[in-house]
Parts: C-alpha cells; structure tokens; sequence
C-alpha cells in the first residue's frame, strides 16, 4: 500500500495578508481560522488539522442556528432534515460547514471561495455560495454572495460564527455594546418560545458595560443601526476595541459567552454572529430570504480593530 501524507482536516489553506494583519481561509467550510493585526490573535480560531470547536469560523447556510426537530414546510410542501444535534433532536447551521469550498481567485490581500450546495433531502434546491476575504486599511472584509442556480424559488438564511477575543484580557472584564433592543426567549433545546425587551435588565447592552458574570447564548434584535444602516457589536478592554459590523440584511446578532465549550476554551472568548433571521426561521418565516431562481443575494461585515491614542 502506498503511504501518503493525509491533509489537514481544514484542507487546503489560504493566507491573505495587508496593513499589518493577517487572515487564514479554509477550504472545509470555507470559513476563517485565523485573523491577527498587529501581530496578536484576536480571533480565537484553531490549528489546521482540528475540527473548529464551537463552529469556530464557519458559514452557517442556507439556515443559522436550530430549526425544530428538523420539520418545515415552504411552498407548501413539508420537508424533513437531518437531525445533526441530536441531543436537542434539531438540524443546526446548515449544510456547507463541511463542504470543500474551491478557490475561485487568490491575491496577496484577499481570497474568494466558492460552494455549490446541490439539492438534496429536506432542502431540495440548488444554491452556488461565494464568499470574499479580504484586508485593507479598515480591517477585514467578508462579502457573500448567494444564487439560486435551480428551478425553484429557496428560502435561504445565512450567518457567520467567529469567536473574538481580547488576549490578556478576561472576558468578564470586557466593555460590552450590543445593538439589539429585544432578545429571543429560548426553551431547553435553545429553540425560540417568546420576545423581550432588553431595557434596563440583564441583557442590555445597548450601551457599554462590563460583562461580569453574565452568560450570554441569545439572539438579539430590532437593532440600532448607524446611518449607512449598519449595525455593531463591540468589546474593549479600555486600551483595545474590537467592532464586528454587519450591513442592513443582517438583521439580527447571536451573541455567546461560550460557556458550555470544554477546557481552555470555557468563556475564553465570545462568538459575535451577525445573522440574517433568527433561530428556527424555516418555521416561523421571520426574516428568511426568498431566491427566486437566477436571484442573487448579497451581503457584508467585517471587523475593526483599534487601539486607545
């Protein structure tokens, strides 16, 4: 038998580098392992032959999040999906987490990768998935682009899952902005049952404050937006601030403390995901994004960072 050397779990991987900073794109997911500025580590992503631990870095589509026992019905016409959280019997954050996304374009400060998600049982359209990294002078730059390459109009959700950290920083001592005037209530399998307000309580963050002690796994909504109507979520440690902005099709944000992750990563770092609609969209049809076929939908965030002086 012949010997070969086995690739990295991630596959292959493409560096993009500019102004300081310096991104790693996967092909397994096609979602970003690593982005460092100046020369420290602020997202808390993972070594190329490990699985992302928490879906570290990925693309969660044509759905974020948890749709109930995997059942729902679009057009009419009832669909079944795998069940890939069998703990809480849900499917979660889609199908191209796993998939080999291609290189489509390569330069020394960005990347573009692409995916076609084929029909198949529980989503039977056909979607082609493109996603652009890139790196300038404001920071890193993810633009997607998604066609309905089938016959039939899909519905369709999308969302990203970074963690980012501050190193040296404890996360209970970071500054906190989250834009969302409303949260999702969850029952036990973190499946929505309900909505809140945040003024005033726990999770109101819409101006800064310190976490503390407070665990967050919520989706928060009815955002405030700035006036090219983007949205942001922000942590600083008073010396550095990181800002994850997201453009006006992002309508909500997913926000973790990842407090159930094991070992060094237990609350070590915070999952900012701005996402198109919120958990079991596919149900209730909140937020989801109708493609009709040969429609192309489009959006954009990134992230910033920047130092006190």
């Amino acid at each position: 038998m012949t010997n070969r050397t086995a690739p990295p779990k991630s596959g292959t991987q493409w560096t993009i580098a500019a102004d300081g900073q310096e991104a790693v794109v996967v092909e397994v997911g096609g979602g970003l392992r690593a982005y460092r500025a100046g020369g420290v580590d602020y997202l808390d992503g993972y070594a190329e032959d490990e699985l992302p631990p928490g879906s570290s870095g990925q693309i969660l589509a044509p759905w974020p999040s948890r749709i109930r026992d995997g059942r729902y019905t679009f057009a009419g016409e009832a669909q079944q999906l795998p069940i890939t959280e069998p703990a809480r019997h849900n499917a979660i954050h889609g199908l191209v987490a796993w998939q080999r996304w291609r290189l489509v374009e390569h330069t020394d400060s960005a990347v573009l990768v692409e995916c076609d998600l084929p029909a198949q049982v529980g989503y039977p359209w056909q979607l082609n998935l493109r996603t652009r990294y890139s790196l300038g002078p404001d920071g890193l730059r993810i633009d997607h682009e998604v066609t309905n390459i089938g016959a039939d109009a899909a519905p369709f959700g999308l969302a990203a899952h970074p963690y980012f950290r501050l190193p040296g920083t404890a996360l209970d001592d970071l500054m906190v902005t989250v834009p969302g005037r409303s949260r999702v209530l969850f029952d036990a399998r973190l499946l929505p049952i309900g909505a809140a307000k945040v003024s005033g309580g726990d999770h109101d963050f819409t101006v800064p404050r310190r976490l503390g002690a407070q665990v967050l796994d919520n989706a928060f909504g009815d955002l405030d937006r700035d006036p090219d109507g983007t949205s942001a979520v922000v942590i600083s440690d008073g010396d550095r601030t990181l800002r994850v902005w997201a453009g006006e099709q992002f309508k909500w944000w997913v926000v973790f403390t990842s407090d159930t992750l094991h070992g060094d990563r237990h609350r070590r770092a915070m999952a900012i995901e701005p996402q198109t609609c919120p958990p079991d969209a596919f149900r209730s049809g909140h937020d989801v994004v109708v493609l009709a076929p040969g429609d192309t939908w489009s959006a954009s965030w990134g992230v910033q960072v920047s130092r006190a002086g």
